[in-house]
């Protein structure tokens, strides 16, 4: 009867909650399950799975893309996320300044985030970083430098998709400028009258009481730079080329999954980038405790 009585008296906003639900198991919660199912089977979508046990995760570590997947990865993740989130503190540290029109300004740099995810501005930049692109004619032009194709050099064109990953500053900036308005300014004018100099300030002030906003924006970024897919793919065809430099983790696990019908090998991959986020979220967090400082005094 209790129960009878609970399920009336909360029926109307579990029928609100409904649609979330269906969406939760549909297209969450299902596919996962299937995907951890699959991983241990070969299947290539056309012929009925058969269960091959742990396989496809040791395969993985006697596959040179694979390996060479990781490679570019962990170096797209290491150089974009630490890149970007310094340009985007030092952006919003401009913006504290008490500038006119700010509202603008804030919006003109939180463009490139909405913006940089997109197909269209993935071929844009394509063409921007080629041999005959804009960035060359201006270094040609300007300086008299003869530069490389960027996205057709093996040496640069990792560096060319880090480039557009570091422009999309603009959600990390907008939190860091909340994070910033946040700081009492009484403590700046407190180590000003006892001569601590700027840099001293931002190193003693700045930074322990704007650990918190690091923390979390470096915790999204990471996760996020894990799974970065679009960039790598338009501008190298699709291919991870030239000579696999930008075969993204999940370039590859496409590749295998739609291109060559390897679906328990790229099921298998899917899990595993789930561990490796996992793992260096993890150590973020295991960390944190060293120096994320809260207002409250606790760690």
């Amino acid at each position: 009867m209790y129960l009878k009585g609970l399920w009336k008296k909360n029926a109307v906003p579990y029928l609100f909650l409904l649609p979330w639900f269906l969406g939760v198991f549909a297209l969450t919660i299902g596919p996962m399950i299937s995907s951890l199912y699959l991983s241990f089977t070969q299947y290539d979508m056309l012929t009925p799975s058969k269960w091959i046990g742990t396989e496809n995760y040791a395969r993985m570590f006697d596959d040179p893309r694979y390996m060479q997947s990781l490679k570019v990865t962990f170096t797209y993740v290491f150089v974009s996320v630490p890149f970007k989130l310094i340009f985007a503190l030092a952006v919003a540290m401009l913006l504290n300044k008490g500038i006119r029109a700010l509202p603008l300004y804030r919006t003109v740099y939180y463009i490139p985030t909405l913006l940089g995810g997109s197909v269209a501005i993935a071929v844009l930049w394509r063409k921007m970083f080629g041999g005959g692109g804009v960035l060359n004619e201006f270094l040609l032009s300007v300086f008299g430098i003869q530069a490389p194709d960027w996205v057709s050099n093996p040496k640069y064109a990792i560096y060319s998709i880090i480039a557009l990953t570091v422009w999309q500053f603009g959600s990390s900036m907008i939190i860091f400028l909340a994070g910033l308005k946040q700081i009492p300014m009484e403590l700046y004018e407190a180590s000003e009258v006892d001569g601590a100099g700027r840099l001293r300030r931002f190193f003693n002030i700045t930074i322990p009481m704007l650990s918190p906003v690091i923390f979390f924006n470096l915790v999204i970024q990471l996760i996020t730079a894990f799974q970065a897919f679009t960039p790598a793919f338009i501008i190298s065809g699709g291919k991870g080329g030239p000579i696999d430099s930008t075969l993204f983790y999940t370039l590859y696990l496409y590749q295998k999954g739609f291109a060559f019908f390897e679906m328990g090998y790229a099921s298998a991959m899917a899990w595993g980038l789930l561990v490796i986020i996992a793992v260096f979220t993890a150590i973020i967090f295991g960390t944190s405790k060293y120096w994320v400082n809260y207002a409250d005094g606790g760690k």
